[in-house]
């Protein structure tokens, strides 16, 4: 591969790392710090992204290089949300949670995922089915959908009443939203982006969180690419349609960690 190749290839992946780092983190700043720093490495040396079976492939192992040789490490939080969740955090077992995210969120292969995690098959999966039931039994709490379409609404409140959370209302314009969210407080939002009315999820969000504070939010979109420029604040929680009852899951379990999210400008 030429180093043209290469560098478009890691172009072309590097929103899904940022993404990635972001949701492992759960901090835009933090994520974007580890992003870049699995940047300079490649830059270093590119054999580390062209031994891999993939560019992505290889740019998400060498980020995991990183990761690990770091230690994995959070703000030190004392008290609040993030203290909150870093309580949450070392409960869990080691690796479970990048295994299932670069599983679910991201869709690398469990044959990928460990070549990423450099560890064998079998512990992908036993981390990865582990991870499950440990996210979805650390949190459970009440969720506002924002979604126009009926039958992707539908689905989504049967797959969130499943984790055991439950569902205050399913709103299909900003207004709606805004209203359903002072009746009754959620702790986690599930919005889509192009609304009923085109108004827009986004700003529906920034609107919920302005008035009732930080809370986590999970983003919804066909064009994921558009939210992951790095030229605005970006969600910490996004998944593309058509999404899989898999990465709604994951999502779920990963944002109810964290009690805040990167706000974004419509």
């Amino acid at each position: 591969m030429t180093k043209g190749d290469l560098s478009q290839a890691i172009g072309a992946a590097l929103p899904y790392l940022r993404r990635y780092a972001r949701a492992l983190t759960g901090s835009q700043t933090t994520g974007d710090n580890y992003a870049a720093a699995t940047l300079e490495a490649i830059l270093a040396d590119r054999s580390s992204a062209e031994m891999a079976s993939s560019p992505k492939v290889g740019m998400f192992r060498v980020f995991h290089g990183i990761w690990a040789t770091t230690g994995a490490p959070m703000a030190d939080e004392t008290s609040g949300a993030l203290a909150k969740a870093q309580d949450r955090l070392a409960k869990l077992t080691a690796n479970s949670r990048e295994a299932l995210l670069l599983h679910t969120i991201e869709e690398f292969s469990l044959d990928e995922v460990a070549e990423i995690m450099q560890i064998d098959r079998s512990e992908v999966q036993q981390l990865v089915t582990l991870a499950r039931q440990e996210m979805a039994d650390a949190v459970s709490g009440r969720v506002l959908i924002i979604e126009d379409e009926a039958i992707i609404a539908m689905d989504l409140e049967s797959i969130v009443a499943d984790l055991g959370h439950r569902v205050t209302g399913v709103a299909r314009t900003r207004s709606a939203a805004v209203d359903l969210a002072g009746k009754e407080t959620p702790d986690l939002v599930l919005a889509d982006i192009q609304l009923a009315d085109n108004s827009s999820g986004i700003d529906a969000v920034n609107d919920i969180l302005k008035s009732l504070g930080n809370r986590p939010v999970i983003f919804i979109t066909a064009f994921p690419e558009r939210l992951l420029t790095g030229e605005r604040p970006e969600p910490a929680f996004l998944i593309s349609k058509p999404y899989s009852e898999d990465q709604v899951r994951s999502a779920v379990s990963q944002a109810m960690f964290f009690s805040s999210t990167e706000t974004l400008k419509a």
